[in-house]
């Protein structure tokens, strides 16, 4: 009996994906669901008995997608559908049960249960408890595969943990971890042949949604969220692979110490000014002496590097040791520090620039300033200024906001002002006018 079930590339790479847990998806029109029940169908005919759960947050959701779906796509001839026990059951044995969780208390329904392959359509429509409880009913006295398999698009309640999980920690298609495997294997609309021959006009509606949205949807984005500090960071205009830097581009270093988090970035500078960071080190529980060693070591010999900008505290004297930080690190061999200029309304102001301009990347292996860079929150208090909480996620933007400062100014046009000015003069323009404001209060 021969059988026809058309696939796009990513669609075979996230059903051919080993990994543990596997994530697919990004933006909208990828054919996430679609390659859900493809996957799921193919997986019940190579191993016959086998058992899988297809999950959706409500009820009506999984009758719209996963359910409709299968009864639209897969060959007839080859199960038997029960609408009362929403189960898919193959000629060979292998079932495809279809399952909602509208709330954590909804996982007890698997509390017995033991499933081959977890499939959990829109992932951020989920709770992370959700998700950690069904990965203990991945289970069976067979030598099936076992596996969670998830699809989804950014945003909803879902979004931070997702991200966590499977975006922050590695590149998209990079399997990470050691014990549980996991991989991020993203897929746009313009990845779906079939969706943009038989309906040109869905990326044209996609276009026209509300900045963010389309942001979410149309590219993919995780990196956007409502009350987000740097809005202009884009993964795929500031994050690049790794390549060789050229012998001829200047170099230097710059650090934000702290116990709870030592975070150190290297830097190149090009002929025009660009900035390229290609080396981090990011770790807790250091003592001075410690975190010098280490960015000593990480910093081969043939490289030179002009400077290391830090944090102006390390030039405070230490109550028990008499001796500063810069002391203490030059005596571990970490030479050259300079002090870094800590003003933080016209740090976040010079930073914003190359963002907008384009004049900075991140090499794609930087993965805690990728993450916590966009993290940012706005300060209520202040909106010119950065939240300093959760304190985990400010270390590597501090870096980063010293190493630009370092630099020589960055020019921007201002016609309202009438003529050119830096991002650190524009902040202080800014501050001016707060402290005329107050004056007339």
């Amino acid at each position: 009996m021969q059988m026809t079930l058309s696939v796009t590339k990513k669609q075979a790479e996230f059903m051919q994906a080993s990994a543990d847990e596997v994530l697919y998806g990004g933006a909208a029109g990828g054919g996430k669901s679609y390659g859900q029940v493809v996957d799921a169908f193919l997986f019940g005919l190579r191993y016959k008995g086998s058992r899988q759960l297809l999950l959706r947050s409500s009820f009506p959701a999984l009758e719209r997608s996963l359910i409709l779906t299968a009864l639209t796509i897969l060959p007839k001839a080859f199960y038997v559908y029960s609408s009362t026990k929403h189960i898919i059951k193959l000629k060979n044995g292998s079932v495809l049960e279809f399952g909602y969780l509208a709330s954590d208390a909804d996982v007890t329904i698997y509390q017995s249960a033991e499933y081959d392959v977890i499939r959990f359509d829109e992932l951020t429509h989920f709770t992370a408890y959700q998700y950690i409880y069904m990965l203990s009913r991945l289970r069976g006295a067979n030598t099936f595969p076992k596996q969670m398999k998830s699809t989804t698009n950014p945003g909803s309640r879902g979004h931070t943990w997702v991200k966590s999980r499977f975006i922050d920690p590695a590149p998209p298609g990079e399997v990470f971890g050691e014990d549980t495997t996991r991989v991020f294997i993203p897929a746009k609309i313009q990845d779906n042949k079939f969706l943009m021959e038989k309906d040109k006009d869905y990326i044209k509606r996609l276009r026209a949604l509300p900045e963010n949205e389309k942001k979410a949807l149309l590219y993919g984005e995780w990196d956007i969220f409502e009350g987000q500090f740097f809005g202009e960071f884009d993964r795929g205009r500031h994050v690049v692979a790794p390549s060789e830097i050229p012998a001829y581009h200047k170099r230097f270093r710059s650090m934000d110490y702290g116990l709870d988090m030592t975070a150190c970035h290297w830097w190149a500078v090009d002929g025009e000014g660009n900035l390229t960071v290609y080396r981090e080190f990011y770790q807790s529980g250091l003592t001075l002496s410690e975190a010098a060693k280490e960015i000593v070591r990480l910093s081969p010999p043939e490289e030179t590097i002009a400077y290391t900008v830090a944090s102006p505290d390390l030039w405070n004297r230490r109550q028990d040791t008499g001796k500063s930080g810069i002391e203490i690190m030059a005596a571990a061999g970490l030479v050259g520090l300079v002090r870094a200029d800590n003003r933080r309304v016209a740090g976040w102001r010079v930073l914003r620039e190359y963002l907008r301009q384009g004049k900075i990347c991140f090499f794609s292996h930087c993965l805690h300033i990728i993450r916590t860079l966009p993290a940012l929150l706005y300060d209520k208090r202040c909106p010119e200024d950065a939240q300093d909480s959760p304190h985990e996620i400010t270390h590597a933007p501090e870096s980063i906001r010293y190493g630009v400062m370092s630099r020589p100014p960055l020019v921007v046009e201002q016609k309202k002002l009438g003529g050119k000015f830096t991002p650190g003069e524009l902040a202080d323009i800014a501050d001016a006018k707060k402290d005329s404001i107050r004056r007339r209060e």
